[in-house]
C-alpha cells in the first residue's frame, strides 16, 4: 500500500491537533497516511473533528462512536490514538489483538503492567505499537542529540533537567490531577524521561520522590489553548478540584552509561519560573533551550560558543528530508501551531513508514514503557525510602504506588492492592 488507512481515536484538544498533522504532513507533499475515519463516544466532538478534517484535508473522514465498531471496519488498517491516558489500556488493547496497528499518545499507559499488557498485545497481534512522543522529532533536540553523540563534550558527567514554577490552577483538564486517571506529573514527566533516554539510553536506577505540590486546583481564568475544542471542554471543568495525582517529582536517575542526571518538574511556585536543559562534559557544556521554541542549543567550550547551522556544521548533522521540509533547518521561527502540527506530522509519518517497512517505529511500546517507568521509579523510591533499580520497577518486584490502580484496571487481585 502506498498510504496506510487511519483512524483518530479521540476528537478532543488532542484530536484536533493531530488533524492539524495530518494536514500538515499532507501539505508537505510526503504523506503515507489517509484519515480515513474519526471515532469518539461523544457524536458532537466526533462530527466537529470530522468537520476540521474536512477544511483541512479536503475528504470527510466517516465517523466511528465505539471502538468495537472502528475496529470491525476491513478499511482500518491503523489507529491514532489520542484519548486520556486513564482509558489507553480499555481503547488499544482490542485494536491490538485485531492485529491492527497503533500509534498511541504518551504516557502508553499508567503503570508498568498496563503497559506490558499492550506490547504483549501487540506482540501477539503482529501488530506495530508506537508511542507518541513529539518533543524529540524538534530539530532543535536532533540537533543537540547529534552534537551529544559526536563526542565534542568530551567525556560526559552530567544533565539537569528543571521545569519549576505555576501556580494553583487546573493544568487544561482536571484528570490532569487525579491519580488515577495519569495526573502531570506522569504526563508531563514522560516527556522528559523520553528526552533523556533519547540522548543517553536506558535508565539504571532512580532516588527522588513525587509529590502534590497544589493541592487544591482551581479552574483556569481562561482556556490555556484558544482552540474551539479546548474551549468546549473549558466550560465543563469545575471551578475547584482537590487534586490526588502527583503534579510535581524530583529524582536523581543513573543511567546504564553511569552518567547521573538531575530532574524536577514542580508545577507551582508563582512568579518567576526555572527551566533548564543542560548537558555537562569535560571539554563543554551543552545548553538546550524549551522544546518547540525553535532555538537551537548552544556549545559552550573554551573556544567559544557555537549554535545554529554552524554547531550542525561542526559535529556533520543533517535534518532528514520531512524535518527539512517543515522547519527549513536547525532553527525556526514560525508560531506554535505550526511547530505543533510539524512534530505530530513526523511522528505520525514515522509510525506509518514502520508499518510499510515492516521495522519498529521510532518510540515504541518499550520506549513508551521505559518513560512512564523511570517517572514511576521516582515515586516509587519516594515510598520505598530508597534508591530503586528499574529492574524492580519493570519487573514490578516494587509497585507500591501502582497497585491500586492496576487493581481497579483489572491487572491485579484488589486485594494484593495496598
Amino acid at each position: 500500500m502506498t498510504t496506510v488507512p487511519v483512524c483518530l481515536v479521540g476528537c478532543g484538544g488532542m484530536g484536533s491537533r493531530h488533524v492539524q498533522g495530518f494536514a500538515r504532513l499532507q501539505r508537505s507533499g510526503l504523506s503515507n497516511v489517509r484519515l480515513v475515519a474519526v471515532c469518539d463516544v461523544r457524536q458532537d466532538n466526533a462530527e466537529r473533528v470530522a468537520g476540521e478534517a474536512e477544511k483541512l484535508l479536503g475528504y470527510r473522514p466517516k465517523i466511528h462512536l465505539a471502538i468495537d465498531d472502528a475496529v470491525a471496519d476491513p478499511e482500518i488498517a491503523a489507529f491514532d490514538v489520542v484519548t486520556e491516558a486513564f482509558s489507553h489500556l480499555a481503547v488499544v488493547l482490542p485494536a491490538l489483538r485485531a492485529g491492527k496497528h497503533v500509534l498511541c499518545e504518551k504516557p502508553l499507559a499508567l503503570t508498568v503492567r498496563s503497559c506490558q499488557a499492550l506490547i504483549e498485545a501487540a506482540k501477539a497481534g503482529g501488530a506495530v505499537l508506537a508511542t507518541a512522543e513529539n518533543y524529540r522529532r524538534d530539530p532543535t533536540n536532533r540537533l543537540a542529540k547529534a552534537v551529544i553523540d559526536s563526542g565534542v563534550l568530551g567525556p560526559v558527567h552530567l544533565m539537569v533537567q528543571t521545569m519549576i514554577g505555576g501556580n494553583d490552577r487546573i493544568i487544561i483538564t482536571p484528570w490532569r490531577h487525579f491519580k488515577d486517571k495519569g495526573a502531570i506529573g506522569l504526563d508531563m514527566g514522560a516527556h522528559l524521561t523520553d528526552i533523556v533516554q533519547y540522548y543517553f539510553g536506558p535508565f539504571q536506577a532512580a532516588f527522588g520522590k513525587g509529590f502534590i505540590a497544589e493541592p487544591i486546583r482551581r479552574r483556569q481564568e481562561k482556556p490555556e489553548m484558544q482552540t474551539e475544542a479546548y474551549l468546549k471542554r473549558f466550560l465543563e471543568i469545575p471551578a475547584e478540584i482537590t487534586a490526588t495525582g502527583e503534579d510535581s517529582f524530583a529524582a536523581t536517575f543513573t543511567m546504564q552509561s553511569g552518567l547521573m542526571v538531575q530532574m524536577a518538574f514542580v508545577a507551582s511556585g508563582p512568579g518567576k519560573g526555572y527551566n533548564q536543559r543542560t548537558v555537562h562534559g569535560q571539554r563543554g557544556s551543552l545548553e538546550i533551550f524549551n522544546d518547540r521554541t525553535g532555538k537551537a542549543p548552544i556549545l559552550h567550550t573554551a573556544e567559544g560558543d557555537l549554535t545554529g547551522q554552524a554547531l550542525a556544521d561542526k559535529v556533520g548533522f543533517q535534518l532528514d528530508a520531512l524535518t527539512q521540509k517543515l522547519y527549513g533547518g536547525v532553527s525556526y521561527e514560525l508560531d506554535w501551531a505550526e511547530t505543533d502540527s510539524g512534530l505530530l506530522a513526523i511522528e505520525i509519518h514515522d509510525f506509518a513508514a514502520a508499518i510499510m517497512e515492516g521495522r519498529p517505529p521510532e518510540v515504541d511500546g518499550e520506549g513508551g514503557l521505559t518513560a512512564v517507568a523511570s517517572v514511576l521509579a521516582a515515586y516509587e523510591s519516594g515510598l520505598a525510602g530508597r534508591a530503586v533499580t528499574m529492574d524492580e520497577v519493570l519487573s514490578s518486584t516494587v509497585s507500591t504506588y501502582q497497585d491500586d490502580i492496576d487493581a481497579d484496571l483489572g491487572l491485579l487481585p484488589k486485594s494484593n492492592a495496598a
